[in-house]
């Protein structure tokens, strides 16, 4: 920053103002430039003062003066004559970036050479220096898929974030799985957001992905969800000016209608997706058509490929057969494109989409990003100007606090997938979500499995819990009771276990005293064949299983309460732990996918 910019004038390079600390290993930002290591003195003439400053004194290094060796007429100390003989010349005036600052030294000469140097001079960057993480981690979804990387932004970066209240304000970095909210606006209002039709949009949620992060931070899944899905938008309370309104929820509508449609706010795409998923979430991220163009500008083009040419006069999309570098214009026309790839739907564009962001993490993520100030700060600038978000991240510090907390996952196990999906029999332009694919999808992501090949999880169990026996159906006896399940649901499950399994001794407790987020079996040691039993019966996972330390009476039941999980009588309440047949996935660090 100079006296042109927001920042201060002084007499020092604001790049200065990053300095490496070798205790850490990291640069630090210090707005002090006193703070700052001293630079070695060089072997450089004398400097006049800055017009205006006075002359050190003796006291600032420059030794004793003699009579008429001080100030001029005017006590600045320049302009004044010289005395006693003194024939030596004043160098050449700095430039007013060189600073004023004296340095320490003796004055005189030595041997009749040049006099030793007054003026500590600024220091040559060291390469090191010049690779400072200056990477911002905010573009939608690059940034948050990206998993932040090491960034530190300017203060001013902070006045580039526009937020909106959601009426949740979520901390910016907690323990325990991270849900993140990308969305895409289509809005074709703003800078670099005119010219591509529908000039009339208000923008709705033209992209969405719903970005999973594990507890462990080893893994991580983006869930695309398409714009034409039919689904329910519940009520929405938005604020504006102060004032808080609640926007009437629609059944049987378009996902995309979730945003802008009624003056909906992302608040009502969170809900949305909550409602879908049953998943919640954390915080949100919202970008625009200019961001991608920017974005993929401050990297210098992102790699892309595609299986064929393609020629789309619609988004004006022309590209040759094989890998090819987009940036600007070409970029935003590549993730918007449909017309010429897969089946010409917005699920082929989804494709295009993940093979984009999935390249432009490994760009963000490349020594050629990272070493490159220019690109990092145009990268830092692009996308906190780009950004929307909600208000417990909507200042850089809790950007940065997020990224931090997020970038220790790998990006081979970041893995893209779709919401499964089947087409509307009664609307061709539309699709309906595939329960049968998605329900299991859903339950894998709350269960924080990772979709990611290189990160499956192990076998459960061991090999004790395979040698316990199960009971005999008529041996077991148990009572249900409904702790947040469906209405009904504790008659629903009685009536499955006496008709479909035999178990006559099974009976319904009616509501249990608490809810739970979770089904919970509850058996005695001398019960866990019967435990065994219903276990497979159900799908119930090891956690929930509760045993007591005291063995049951001969008469005595399990108790079986079915929590918020409970998805039906036969349906499993254990999440699988690999990706359902079918849904479409790919790896983010897959360099080999082209648009087909």
């Amino acid at each position: 920053m100079d006296a042109q910019g927001r920042g201060r004038a002084d007499d020092f390079d604001p790049a200065d103002q990053w300095v490496f600390d070798p205790n850490t290993g990291n640069y630090e930002l210090r707005l002090d430039p006193a703070d700052a290591p001293a630079p070695q003195p060089a072997d450089r003439g004398t400097p006049a003062p800055r017009r205006g400053s006075r002359a050190a004194g003796p006291e600032e290094g420059r030794g004793p003066r003699g009579p008429g060796s001080g100030t001029g007429q005017n006590g600045s100390g320049r302009g004044g004559p010289r005395q006693n003989g003194d024939t030596r010349e004043l160098p050449a005036q700095r430039d007013r970036r060189a600073g004023s600052r004296s340095a320490s030294g003796g004055g005189g000469t030595s041997g009749g050479g040049t006099p030793p140097s007054r003026r500590k001079p600024k220091p040559k960057k060291s390469a090191k220096k010049k690779a400072l993480y200056w990477t911002s981690g905010a573009l939608g979804f690059v940034l948050v898929a990206g998993c932040g990387g090491a960034f530190y932004l300017y203060q001013q970066l902070n006045g580039n974030i526009s937020k909106v209240d959601v009426g949740k304000e979520n901390p910016a970095v907690k323990d325990g799985p991270v849900n993140i909210l990308i969305i895409g606006t289509d809005a074709r209002s703003g800078k670099g957001n005119q010219g591509y039709g529908d000039a009339g949009s208000v923008g709705h949620a033209d992209t969405t992905i719903l970005m999973h992060i594990s507890k462990d931070r080893s893994n991580a899944t983006a869930l695309s969800i398409p714009r034409d899905m039919i689904t329910d938008i519940p009520d929405c309370p938005t604020k504006k000016n102060g004032t808080t309104k609640t926007i009437p929820g629609q059944r049987n509508v378009r996902f995309n209608t979730s945003l802008g449609q009624e003056d909906r706010d992302p608040g009502c795409t969170w809900r949305t997706v909550e409602k879908m998923t049953g998943l919640s979430i954390d915080h949100f991220m919202m970008a625009d058509f200019n961001a991608v163009k920017e974005l993929s500008e401050a990297v210098d083009g992102v790699e892309v490929c595609a299986a064929k040419p393609i020629n789309d006069p619609k988004s004006h999309l022309h590209l040759p057969a094989g890998k090819s570098v987009v940036k600007g214009e070409q970029a935003l026309a590549f993730v918007r494109t449909r017309h010429s790839v897969g089946t010409g739907s917005d699920l082929s564009r989804i494709k295009l989409q993940q093979q984009f962001i999935g390249s432009m993490i490994r760009k963000m993520k490349s020594g050629d990003t990272l070493t490159s100030v220019p690109k990092l700060y145009d990268l830092a600038q692009a996308a906190t100007k780009a950004l929307t978000v909600d208000t417990g991240i909507g200042s850089a510090g809790k950007l940065v606090d997020l990224a931090k907390d997020l970038s220790r996952v790998d990006i081979k196990n970041i893995t893209f997938a779709t919401v499964p999906v089947l087409d509307n029999p009664r609307d061709r332009a539309t699709v309906v979500l595939d329960e049968a694919k998605a329900v299991p999808l859903f339950q894998m992501i709350r269960a924080d499995h990772s979709l990611s090949k290189t990160d499956e999880k192990k076998g459960k169990g061991t090999s004790d819990d395979k040698q316990v026996p199960k009971a005999p159906a008529d041996k077991v006896r148990v009572d249900v009771s409904n702790g947040g399940g469906p209405i009904g649901a504790a008659q629903e499950t009685v009536d499955w276990l006496q008709n479909s399994k035999a178990a006559k001794l099974s009976t319904n407790a009616g509501n249990a005293p608490t809810k739970l987020a979770a089904t919970r079996l509850e058996y005695a040691p001398n019960q866990a064949d019967q435990a065994a039993t219903l276990a497979a019966w159900m799908g119930l996972p090891k956690s929930a299983l509760k045993k007591t330390t005291a063995d049951a009476g001969p008469k005595v039941p399990m108790k079986l309460i079915l929590g918020k999980d409970f998805q039906g009588a036969g349906k499993s309440i254990e999440a699988p732990t690999k990706t359902p047949d079918g849904v479409q996935n790919v790896n983010a660090d897959d360099k080999n996918v082209c648009a087909k």
